[in-house]
């Protein structure tokens, strides 16, 4: 195949000099892309709700729209759902992100309107390969193909008059510029697959054959396509297959746990990584810098970012600070207005300022417990509520409890593993452990997408905390007592594992 980089590259490169342009004119460029937004949004229900023709700056914005959390935000959406124009944002939206994490329901639908498409989805994709173009001007990755994988859409609502629901990855693939299906496997039969049992063997099929420079998507999905590329082949290393392959774009979960798996599969000499943070309500920053782990903000990409100080969660009024005002080094809750028609809203996400000019961020992690390991969301209130379930099912009650991610290794699937104590007990653990499960995944459509079929995560597992466990471990982390609080989710093992060290002891 040609190397069509040197021709590409030119492109990509307007788009690094645009990023230096808006990184030295950093608050006026986000006023504008605010102007913009509200300027846009003043004939819908909300703008005309919240007078946005009377706003002139940043400063009346904040004083008339409230922070908006999807709860508030549900009607709305639901209203777009069916088909009605001009609610959040001008025009009829035909896609939405199907995503966890609300408190009052399995899914969420996050608008992906034809702007956010454009100026953000795909903006935010293409200056992901114009900094990587610009850091590596050896890179050859149009020489070949690039690798996406992707989720498929939903069945659960009644949708009528075009409108589609699913992973915002498979809207995005179903939206791509046709040119762009020339550079990339698999084909969109494939790719927007819901059922895993056909769709791996389809992936594999698809991209053993293939000249693959870069692959892009989760790395726990990621990780699982490759190991059956490997045993397909009867290969150890990925580039035994795809010898030009040159780097991962990554983002959704950490990176971190993954790093060493990933390197035993690749050769680490020809294999580069950048994160991206991309999430199913805006493509928001690209890591830009090779040794650098921060992540530059995209501030011309339709988005108007605004950051709540931690001490603020909770808060009916919470005070949020506009990107010139953060700190470096701090750590805030982000907020964010954008073109798919979301108002000041909460994202979940913590983020850490690692720096002002430009302004770069890592993220910190969520604003509530949860795991996201492996990119199934669960959150606090899905696993109380299948616990709660699983107890007047089988008869038993929980006093105390916590879970935290086991990661693949030597060939085993990650999984779940919780350290329960159980004030009466269920007849068979095992058993109980087979209907929370189910009922997690009846409770969370990610964590359900993620154990269909066991392809990528195990079972959870559990364990039989003795008497008194959690009262010990809180008294030695001096938490004991009227304020005690014991972490139900951790996206790490930070409190399982002394916890689970404590319970060998039979004080």
């Amino acid at each position: 195949m040609i190397d069509f980089t040197p021709i590409v590259r030119p492109y990509f490169a307007r788009r690094v000099r645009a990023s230096k342009r808006w990184i030295a004119e950093g608050e006026q460029e986000q006023r504008r892309q605010l102007a913009w937004l509200v300027g846009a949004a003043r004939k819908t229900l909300w703008g005309e709700r919240f007078g946005y023709s009377g706003i002139r700056r940043y400063e009346d914005f904040a004083l008339r729209v409230p922070v908006t959390p999807y709860e508030s935000l549900r009607p709305y959406v639901e209203r777009m759902i069916a088909g009605e124009r001009d609610i959040l944002w001008p025009g009829k939206t035909l896609n939405f992100a199907q995503s966890s994490g609300t408190s009052d329901g399995k899914s969420k639908y996050i608008p992906i309107t034809a702007d956010s498409f454009r100026r953000c989805h795909y903006q935010g994709g293409s200056d992901v390969v114009a900094h990587y173009l610009n850091l590596y001007p050896d890179s050859r990755m149009f020489s070949g193909k690039g690798f996406i994988l992707g989720g498929s859409y939903a069945n659960e609502l009644d949708l009528r008059g075009g409108v589609r629901v699913g992973d915002l990855s498979a809207n995005l693939i179903d939206n791509i510029n046709p040119v762009v299906n020339m550079v990339r496997v698999p084909s969109k039969r494939v790719a927007l697959m819901e059922d895993w049992l056909r769709k791996l063997p389809a992936l594999v099929d698809a991209s053993v054959g293939e000249n693959i420079t870069n692959i892009s998507g989760v790395p726990s999905w990621f990780l699982t396509v490759i190991r059956e590329v490997l045993k397909r082949t009867g290969t150890s290393c990925i580039h035994d297959v795809w010898p030009n392959l040159e780097v991962f774009f990554h983002g959704g979960i950490s990176f971190a746990p993954y790093r060493e798996q990933y390197r035993a599969i690749t050769d680490t000499s020809r294999m580069r990584y950048l994160e991206t943070y991309n999430a199913s309500e805006g493509f928001f920053a690209v890591q830009n810098a090779i040794d650098d782990p921060g992540m530059l903000m995209l501030l011309d990409a339709g988005v108007f970012y605004e950051f709540m100080p931690l001490d603020e969660l909770g808060s009916e009024t919470p005070e949020l600070l506009p990107i010139w005002s953060v700190e470096p080094g701090k750590i805030y809750a982000l907020v964010i207005t954008a073109c798919n028609g979301l108002w000041r809203y909460p994202l979940g996400d913590t983020v850490k300022i690692e720096s002002v000019d430009p302004v770069k961020v890592t993220i910190a992690g969520r604003t509530k417990h949860y795991i996201n390991a492996f990119g199934e969301e669960l959150m606090v209130h899905n696993a109380d509520a299948a616990l709660e379930k699983a107890c007047k099912e089988m008869g038993c009650s929980v006093s105390n409890y916590t879970a935290a991610p086991v990661y693949a290794e030597n060939g085993n699937r990650g999984r779940h593993e919780w350290l329960i104590e159980f004030s009466c007990h269920p007849q068979d653990v095992d058993a109980f452990a087979e209907r929370l499960d189910g009922l997690l995944q009846q409770e969370n459509s990610d964590y359900q997408a993620k154990r269909y079929k066991g392809i990528f995560l195990d079972r959870l597992s559990i364990v039989v905390a003795r008497q008194g466990v959690f009262d010990d471990w809180l008294g030695r982390t001096g938490k004991l007592g009227g304020q005690r609080k014991v972490p139900r989710l951790s996206n790490d093992r930070r409190f399982i594992d002394p916890l689970l060290e404590l319970n060998k002891n039979k004080q």
